[in-house]
C-alpha cells in the first residue's frame, strides 16, 4: 500500500449470498467492531435484493454500498438488468464490473466491460474493475500480456479526468474460492503492471492515484504480507467477507501503520 498517493479499499463481495434478514444479522454484528478504520474505506458489495436495506442499515458509518453488477445501457428492454442511473439513485456508490464469473458464466467480455464501466462513470458511480488469467494461462506464460491487455480494453475512451474514481482488482482465475493465493510476490508482480499500462495510458501522477486492489481468496491469515506490497492497496475479498469477524481482521491488516 501507499497511502500518500491513494485510497485503501477493503471491499467485500457477497455474490449471491445472505439473505434480507441474514444482511441485517451481519450489518448487527459488524457495525460494532468497525468504529474508524483509520486509512482504509470498507465497501460490501451485496446481491441486488439487498442494496437499498444495506444502504440504510450502514447509512451512519463508514461503510459504502456497492452492486455486484450493471447494465450498461441507461434504461430499455433488458429484462433482469440494472442501470448505473438506478444504482447512483438509491444511492449505491461502487460497481464491480467485469468479475469472472460474470464472464464466465454470463458471456460477458472485454468489450462490454468497457462499455459498462464508460457507463458507470457517467452515472456517477465508481467501478471496480476486475481482471485476471486462469491456470492454464498462467502456466502458459501470458499473464503480464493477457492482464495489460483487459486493462487497455476495460479503458479504451476513458476520458483522464474520470480516471480517479476507478479502481482495479486483480483477481487470479485460480485463486477465487479455492484457497489458494497467489503469493506476495505474485500479486504485486500483476498489480504493478496494471499501473505501468495506467501510467502509459494516463501519466504517472494518475498511475499514483488509481487504487489496485489484490482479489482470489485474501483471508485474514494472508492479508497483512499481500498489502504489504506497494502495489496492493486493498482486497476484493469473497469468503472471508460474508463473516464479520473475518472481514474485521482484513480491515484492520489494512489500517496497520
Amino acid at each position: 500500500m501507499n497511502r500518500r498517493y491513494r485510497k485503501t479499499i477493503i471491499a467485500g463481495n457477497w455474490k449471491m449470498n445472505k439473505t434480507l434478514t441474514e444482511t441485517k444479522a451481519f450489518a448487527e454484528e459488524f457495525k460494532p467492531m468497525l468504529g474508524r478504520p483509520k486509512w482504509c474505506e470498507v465497501v460490501l458489495c451485496v446481491p441486488a435484493v439487498n442494496l437499498q436495506a444495506a444502504i440504510r442499515m450502514f447509512k451512519d458509518s463508514r461503510v459504502s454500498i456497492g452492486a455486484e453488477n450493471c447494465h450498461y445501457e441507461s434504461s430499455g428492454a433488458f429484462t433482469g438488468e440494472m442501470s448505473p442511473e438506478m444504482l447512483k439513485d438509491i444511492g449505491v456508490k461502487y460497481v464491480i464490473i467485469g468479475h469472472s464469473e460474470r464472464r464466465q458464466y454470463y458471456n460477458e467480455t472485454d468489450f462490454t466491460v468497457n462499455k459498462k464501466v464508460k457507463a458507470a462513470l457517467e452515472a456517477g458511480l465508481r467501478p471496480i474493475v476486475c481482471v485476471g488469467e486462469s491456470l492454464e494461462q498462467r502456466e502458459l506464460g501470458v499473464t503480464i500480456d493477457l492482464i495489460t491487455y483487459q486493462v487497455k480494453c476495460a479503458l479504451a475512451g476513458v476520458p483522464a479526468e474520470k480516471m480517479r474514481h476507478v479502481v482495479f482488482a486483480y483477481e487470479p482465475i485460480w485463486a477465487i474460492g479455492t484457497g489458494k493465493t497467489a503469493t506476495s510476490a505474485e500479486a504485486q508482480e500483476v498489480c504493478e503492471a496494471i499501473r505501468t499500462v495506467i501510467r502509459k495510458l494516463y501519466g504517472a501522477r494518475m498511475a499514483r492515484a488509481v487504487t489496485i486492489q489484490y482479489g482470489g481468496s485474501m483471508n485474514p491469515k494472508n492479508a497483512q504480507e499481500l498489502l504489504a506490497q506497494p502495489d496492493v492497496d486493498g482486497g476484493l475479498i469473497g469468503g472471508a467477507a460474508l463473516k464479520p469477524d473475518q472481514l474485521m481482521d482484513i480491515v484492520n491488516a489494512a489500517n496497520q501503520d
